[in-house]
């Protein structure tokens, strides 16, 4: 694959995409618009900026800490959310503070928004309150719900967890719920907010008109749920709790080895087979309750217990090996921090140093890249996260040709 030449066009250059978003679920929404060239402008209230910014740990001049220490300590949150984004301050609930937003508005192409239900039209800036001044807009709310569901609920990621039922489809049968260790609900919708963006965007090239773009994290967790057949599964007697193997799939999961874990997955026959010449075991090909899928499925148990006592007498480094030298799919288990300085994921840019405003990369410390990569057009995220306020004058100057008096008059009364 050809790599993007110098001054080639980033996918979505010349758009501008106003961010009203918060915590994580938005904020992770226009990250991803930014990282595909986009003009991205954080509005951040003048009196407390997004809460991104007080959550620990930070890093400053001293290194990491857990509570800030002087003025260069900075949230890892905000660092990481807000990477390539212009920020300015802005009082929404100021009437001068929300004119300007509508003179931002008019020049937009995007607007995005995760306030709780109702918010965004109590202070005057819901999808038909902008719709109004742009009829080409393309407005998206990613909620908990749907867009004005469920109003004064808290749509943390653990309740949407707990709501999509993905706390029950993991562990063994007598484990209690589950909370998977990443927040998946407010990883998962900022991709679909993304996609129904840019499904709108290419409907309005063809029309001139925007629309609304509304992303449930609960439908979005739920349908990621679905994407396995539970239903079915039960009718069949199937259990739905599982553990560490999947056992319409044997040999299909986790292993112990001496020293640690590793994945095996092996539901072919071809593969099957030749885990089991691997493992010393050529006579299993041919028994009847291990030859064939349906064999294995039946015999799960068996399966998996041959399997665990051929891995558990060697390590990790010798069943990989041996392994992916037969031609079976494996790999050890590794632990977050291993992932992260894989050399692979590291030079495709998909995790990168934090990038802090004073101090440059923190060659020690690791974060999300873009895992985009286009043959001919730049990807990725620019400048390291705008300070509160940082570019309010350059924006309302630069975009909206507002006079340094008009600006003083905003800051006098306390609107930007």
């Amino acid at each position: 694959m050809s790599r993007p030449t110098a001054g080639s066009q980033a996918p979505l250059e010349g758009l501008v995409v106003l961010d009203l978003t918060r915590a994580l679920a938005g904020p992770l929404a226009t990250l991803l618009l930014a990282g595909l060239g986009a003009k991205v402008i954080k509005i951040e209230d003048p009196a407390a900026g997004d809460s991104a910014r007080t959550n620990a740990p930070y890093v400053g001049r001293q290194g990491l800490t857990i509570s800030r220490r002087d003025d260069s300590d900075l949230a890892l949150a905000h660092l990481n959310r807000g990477r390539g984004k212009l920020g300015i301050t802005l009082d929404l609930k100021h009437p001068a503070g929300r004119e300007v937003f509508f003179d931002l508005a008019r020049q937009a192409d995007v607007v995005v928004e995760n306030f709780s239900a109702g918010t965004a039209e109590r202070l005057g800036v819901g999808y038909d309150q902008v719709r109004a001044v742009n009829e080409a807009v393309v407005y998206c709310s990613i909620s908990g719900f749907g867009h004005g569901q469920r109003p004064g609920v808290g749509a943390m990621d653990a309740v949407i967890q707990a709501l999509s039922g993905i706390m029950v489809a993991s562990g063994a049968t007598d484990d209690p719920p589950i909370r998977v260790g990443v927040p998946l609900a407010d990883g998962l919708a900022p991709l679909y907010a993304v996609i129904g963006i840019l499904s709108a965007l290419r409907v309005r090239d063809h029309t001139g008109r925007g629309q609304h773009v509304d992303v449930s994290m609960l439908g979005v967790l739920t349908s990621f749920v679905a994407i396995e057949d539970w239903d079915a599964l039960e009718r069949l007697g199937q259990p739905i709790r599982t553990g560490a193997t999947l056992p319409r799939l044997a040999p299909f999961g986790v292993f112990e080895c001496a020293d640690g874990h590793v994945a095996i997955v092996a539901p072919q026959d071809a593969m099957a087979h030749r885990l089991f010449v691997a493992m010393g075991r050529a006579d299993l090909v041919e028994h009847p309750d291990f030859a064939t899928r349906d064999g294995r499925v039946r015999h799960h148990r068996d399966v998996e217990a041959a399997v665990e006592a051929w891995t558990a007498q060697r390590p990790v480094a010798e069943v990989v090996s041996v392994l992916e030298q037969a031609g079976v799919s494996v790999a050890p288990v590794r632990k977050p921090g291993e992932a992260l300085r894989d050399p692979a994921v590291l030079e495709r840019r998909d995790v990168v140093p934090v990038l802090h405003p004073e101090l440059g990369e923190l060659s020690d410390l690791l974060t999300y890249g873009l895992p985009i990569r286009l043959s001919e057009s730049p990807t990725g995220y620019g400048a390291a996260a705008p300070g509160h306020g940082t570019d309010t004058t350059s924006v309302l100057r630069e975009l909206l040709g507002y006079t340094p008096a008009r600006l003083d008059e905003l800051r006098r009364a306390r609107a930007i």
